[in-house]
């Protein structure tokens, strides 16, 4: 029997999703949980994880060992179930998944839940899917809700989502105009091609555009022949949420200020091909590039010329089009942010390892590698990677917001140690800073230069071992030099005393943050998480509200123009003319108490007053300003209370 310690089970949890339960039963021998079945399900529908049984996680996030007395019986239970079909409809566990382990001389049984294939997904329990699916969030099991399940079914019968062939849509519905650009580069491209001989019809026949159902027998459209040539308008009949977006913002900031846009806009056809061509060229339109000759010819190409392409084709041929979010590319001096509507395929870490693809749209992809566009399956991130490596740039950041259903490549082009940042944090820290280790240095410029940073984040930057990542997580903690928030391994860890960046921030490395966010935001930075039902009402412009304001925070009208004046004052105290973006957290600490030093003061006006998240203030300074008496609450028997708010204690 193979032996663990709490230790060793607690060193998993920023690396993995894990579930302890102590599985006691009534009689004390041992039970399965019924909540574990819906554990089962999220973990199997989302990333995978760990249950352990046998070990109980307190309050205060500490495992406890409490030992099962017929591990035996609970292995043939879970079995049985697993093959009766009438509690849980998929068995994606096997043998070597279930394993009876020794935790502190105790018996415990660890199962190993993967992530199922597309093709076994939904994971569901009882007989209908609808209602009884389970997706993971965070550290808790959440029921599917109906689209959601539906769309897992989709994605599970139908290998490429664009092979569908369209009742009533014909040529006639595509641009001639793309046709004739897209024929003419695949002429250049391959001169002698056949297929070049053929009329139009057949040619797109060729490339996949146009085909027959071989039930019905009917000849049409197929939807990438729609997507990639057909009409805005008429593709929107079709995909009612279809929006394509490219933004060009001037500065490495949140807010959503773009100086050059294509959307559709009735003066282009909208489609894929032409966005491509368009975007492309913004995209790359001020790299530079070194003077560089191949048989008497100057090639006007580098690798990051070829990894923004890659970058770009990725995008549009695996995204899932009947999402509701856009197509979305931002540029901006820090970074080039990609968004596409559908989760991933495969495993964030197959993508990067490279070697196997499940692309969601065969058709399209076939019709971008006709013209020299994409690269062989399974190579497209790897070779990402290796472009922005050889730039000597911070790693580039590839993830899931699995809450809006949406995948998102940011290309960050800074330093994995910016000057700046460094120099910042030796303002904050002093000596401090340069006596940490070179790991715990990284960490903090990562937070730093990105808003944030996660245990996940700091692994795609060095080679350490995930045990010392999370020792040097912790000693930055206990240092008071980052703030954490979360205890899975979802954590996400700030800079002590810094303005936490809008959720999902597309700012110098908008990390990986999942964590719950407004709907009807622009959703922050490059509105990577917006999930407008139409962009063309609610993408970013330059009346949009500042996002770094909850939509529920009163705005600065509602704030006695009292408080503006001694914020203003504490700050010319200061040596400030306005709010800092960063301070020390002992500065913050004063500017706060001060504040609350003459009338009670709710979290919102706080907020608003200091630039701050609310969740964020709350979280890093108020209540732990309240646990050491620094402050009082207005209300301290009731916590919630609507009308609770912040005080001075002496």
């Amino acid at each position: 029997m193979n032996r663990l310690t709490l230790d060793d089970i607690e060193s998993l949890v920023e690396t993995t999703d894990i579930e302890c339960k102590a599985a006691q039963g009534r009689d004390g021998t041992g039970e399965i949980p019924a909540s574990f079945w819906q554990t089962y399900s999220a973990m199997a529908n989302t990333s995978g994880g760990f249950v352990f049984f046998g070990v109980e996680e307190t309050n205060d996030h500490r495992f406890v060992c409490k030992g099962l007395k017929d591990i035996g019986k609970m292995q043939k239970v879970l079995w049985d179930t697993l093959h009766s079909k009438n509690k849980v409809k998929q068995n994606v566990l096997n043998e070597q998944d279930v394993e009876a382990l020794e935790v502190e001389g105790k018996q415990v049984l660890r199962i190993k839940i993967p992530r199922a294939r597309r093709q076994d997904r939904p994971v569901y329990l009882g007989e209908n899917p609808l209602g009884n699916t389970y997706i993971r969030r965070h550290e808790g099991d959440y029921r599917a809700d109906e689209e959601t399940v539906k769309r897992m079914i989709a994605e599970a019968v139908e290998d490429s989502r664009d092979d569908r062939v369209l009742e009533n849509f014909g040529i006639d519905d595509l641009d001639k105009d793309t046709l004739n650009a897209y024929r003419n580069r695949f002429s250049a491209l391959k001169p002698d091609h056949p297929w070049l001989e053929l009329s139009l019809e057949e040619f797109l026949e060729r490339i996949g555009a146009l085909g027959k159902n071989r039930q019905t027998g009917k000849s049409g459209l197929r939807v990438a022949g729609l997507l990639m040539f057909g009409r805005y308008e008429t593709i929107r009949e079709e995909f009612p949420f279809y929006m394509v977006d490219y933004q060009e913002r001037p500065e490495p900031k949140n807010e959503p200020r773009w100086v050059d846009r294509i959307i559709p806009d009735g003066t282009w056809s909208g489609n894929l091909y032409d966005f491509y061509q368009k975007t492309i060229r913004k995209l790359t339109a001020d790299l530079k590039v070194p003077f560089k000759l191949q048989s008497e010819t100057r090639i006007d190409d580098t690798p990051v010329h070829q990894a923004l392409r890659e970058a770009l084709t990725n995008t549009l041929i695996h995204a899932d089009y009947t999402g509701r979010i856009s197509i979305l590319v931002v540029k901006r001096p820090d970074l080039f942010g990609f968004r596409n509507p559908g989760l991933m395929r495969i495993p964030e870490e197959q993508a990067v390892k490279g070697g196997i693809s499940d692309c969601r749209n065969h058709r399209i992809q076939d019709m971008f590698r006709y013209i020299g566009l994409g690269e062989h399956a399974g190579s497209g991130i790897p070779g990402i990677l290796k472009s922005w490596k050889s730039q000597h740039w911070r790693a580039p950041l590839l993830y899931e917001d699995r809450e809006y259903e949406q995948t998102l490549l940011e290309l960050l082009t800074s330093s994995l140690l910016p000057e700046e940042s460094i120099n910042y944090l030796n303002m904050c820290f002093g000596e401090k800073f340069s006596s940490l280790s070179e790991l715990q240095r990284i960490i903090l410029v990562t937070a730093e230069a990105e808003g944030k940073v996660s245990h996940t984040r700091i692994r795609s930057l060095c080679t350490d071992h995930p045990k010392d990542i999370s020792s040097a997580l912790a000693f930055l903690v206990r240092e008071d030099m980052l703030v954490k928030e979360g205890e899975t391994r979802a954590a996400l860890y700030y800079l002590a005393g810094s303005l936490r960046p809008s959720l999902f921030t597309f700012n110098s490395g908008n990390s990986p943050d999942l964590t719950k966010r407004s709907q009807d935001l622009e959703l922050n930075s490059p509105d990577l998480t917006k999930r407008s039902q139409d962009l063309e009402l609610n993408s970013p412009d330059l009346k949009k509200r500042s996002l770094h304001l909850d939509l529920n925070s009163p705005d600065l009208s509602s704030i006695t123009q009292e408080l503006k004046n001694r914020l203003s004052n504490i700050l010319l105290s200061m040596g400030f003319d306005e709010m800092p973006k960063k301070l020390p957290a002992e500065k913050m600490k004063s500017i706060i108490l001060q504040l609350c030093g003459k009338t009670w003061i709710s979290l919102k006006e706080l907020s608003v007053l200091l630039n701050r998240d609310s969740t964020a203030l709350q979280n890093q300074y108020l209540t732990v300003m309240v646990s050491e008496g620094m402050l009082k609450l207005k209300y301290p028997d009731v916590r919630n209370h609507p009308d609770q708010a912040y005080g001075a204690a002496s």
